[in-house]
């Protein structure tokens, strides 16, 4: 029971990990945006968008991460009641 608790607090925390990838991405996504912003103010609009969409896409793949880490933690499906 101890190992299994264990092993859940261990995969919690790397689960959390993917909150800090998905806000160096978005990080990054921004910065290159800005940079082609600059390059080709013209085209702002369809940059706007294209990132709009890869930081949803990044920011649920956070809240994935922290979900099953909340599952994890406090509704443990690998302990038996």
């Amino acid at each position: 029971m101890d190992s299994v608790l264990a092993m859940s607090a261990l995969a919690s925390g790397i689960a959390v990990l993917t909150c800090a990838g998905a806000g160096i991405g978005q990080g990054f996504a921004t910065g290159k945006a800005a940079e082609a912003i600059a390059r080709q103010p013209e085209a702002k609009g369809s940059i706007m968008s294209t990132l709009l969409i890869g930081a949803a896409v990044a920011e649920t793949t956070a809240i994935y991460g922290f979900v099953i880490s909340i599952l994890l933690l406090f509704v443990n499906p690998l302990i038996n009641r």
